[in-house]
């Protein structure tokens, strides 16, 4: 039986959850810019995070966290700006702007012990 990777899931559920928007976005309410900002920064973080997994050294998975972390906070600046710009309306701006912080918690804190560690600088 595989063993399920926390982030790992909840990387993927949250580009699901980036997708339905995007779709909602460039096809219900004709937005075609910040969409793909946020398709792009959304859905990169469950990609780096795969990478991560497949890296081959503890620097390698370290570097490829960084990336999906800083990924995370551009994603939450763009579901900002969507929803201060009437785009999101509040509901779907907090259950992906919650989804998003946890995210972020979770890759800062995986990041921390790497450098504890010092597999990371």
């Amino acid at each position: 039986m595989k063993k399920t990777n926390f982030i790992q899931e909840k990387s993927f559920d949250f580009a699901l959850h980036i997708i339905e928007l995007y779709k909602d976005l460039r096809f219900n309410q004709k937005e075609f810019v910040l969409s793909r900002q946020i398709l792009r920064s959304g859905t990169s973080i469950g990609a780096n995070v795969e990478e991560a997994i497949g890296g081959f050294s503890k620097r390698d998975f370290g570097a490829k966290l960084n990336i999906a972390y800083k990924e995370s906070r551009e994603t939450r600046y763009w579901l900002r700006l969507l929803y201060k710009s009437l785009f999101v309306n509040q509901r779907d701006f907090s259950l992906l702007s919650n989804d998003c912080d946890q995210i972020i918690r979770i890759l800062t804190s995986i990041l921390l012990t790497l450098k504890q560690s010092g597999h990371i600088k």
